[in-house]
């Protein structure tokens, strides 16, 4: 298990200021934020590269920055790797086997199911084709903690769900701990258990996926004449109007919505599902943010 524990970092201004995670082992995590909430630092800390200012850092007990049993353990894979002009596929093993016990079987099947040139300097590959490459390594390393940093961006389609199914694949056999950052939600959705989300130097929000796309409910109603909200006696997060039809979010299950607006007399009362981006969109804006289209 990761414990952050109130850890705060600045430069000239602060970056991230009393954030408290908790990362259960085995499982992905996805760590969401605009460019510049502070994900790559809140990664740079958490894999032992970065010190923090104050607060703790814990692997089961034990505190991450220069504690080398800790981060022998540890893959981080930024968003932009470094490597040199003469690097290609085949001789990158060479620097990273130095650290790491790596799978070359593994990772020959790796490069192989990416469709990469071995033996090609990488200078030449496309931004999509490098990450391709430290991905396929990442993987035959088979580390107890993974941490990526925007590693969708710049994969086209097919890449995205080899590296979803690879890294599910990866928690389920090994056990493996998955830190995942993004900008975009929607890479996050369908392979993270839980996430947290980075706001203005803090967190937002933090949890279950599943916990969250069952807190809030959809409902909409017909009714023989026009009303308003203020015409609903219980706690409303959105409502919208058409004429005589309302669509209202609230955190009342069905029975409960039911008995609550059976005064009201609706000619007719159905729940609507919300997908996750809807139930996201509705807690951040639940919180008073507004600045988050762009995940989207």
């Amino acid at each position: 298990m990761i414990e952050i524990i109130n850890v705060c970092k600045s430069y000239d201004e602060p970056v991230l200021e009393n954030i408290n995670f908790i990362i259960e082992n085995g499982s992905i995590f996805g760590l969401i934020g605009i460019n510049g909430a502070g994900k790559t630092t809140f990664l740079n800390m958490i894999s032992g590269v970065m010190g923090v200012d104050s607060g703790e850092i814990l692997y089961d007990g034990m505190h991450v920055y220069e504690n080398i049993d800790v981060k022998k353990d540890i893959f981080f894979l930024p968003d932009e790797p470094f490597y040199t002009m003469n690097t290609t596929p085949l001789n990158l093993v060479n620097t990273y086997k130095v650290f790491y016990k790596i799978d070359i079987e593994a990772y020959y099947k790796y490069l192989k199911l990416f469709k990469l040139p071995i033996d090609s300097s990488m200078y030449n590959f496309s931004k999509g084709m490098k990450r391709q490459v430290f991905v396929s390594l990442a993987l035959a390393i088979k580390p107890k903690y993974l941490f990526l940093d925007e590693t969708f961006d710049g994969l086209d389609p097919l890449a995205r769900l080899t590296l979803k199914r690879e890294l599910i694949k990866l928690v389920e056999e090994k056990n493996t701990t998955v830190v995942i950052s993004s900008h975009s939600l929607r890479e996050l959705a369908d392979i993270c258990d839980s996430y947290g989300i980075i706001n203005k130097h803090d967190v937002l929000s933090y949890g279950n996926l599943d916990e969250l796309m069952y807190k809030y409910h959809k409902y909409t109603m017909a009714f023989d004449r026009i009303l308003e909200e203020k015409d609903f006696d219980f706690p409303i997060v959105k409502f919208n109007r058409e004429n005589k039809i309302i669509s209202i979010v609230t955190t009342l299950d069905y029975e409960e919505m039911k008995d609550k607006v059976s005064l009201l007399d609706p000619i007719d009362l159905e729940e609507s599902p919300l997908d996750f981006e809807e139930e996201f969109m509705i807690e951040v804006k639940n919180q008073g943010v507004e600045r988050w289209g762009s995940i989207f």
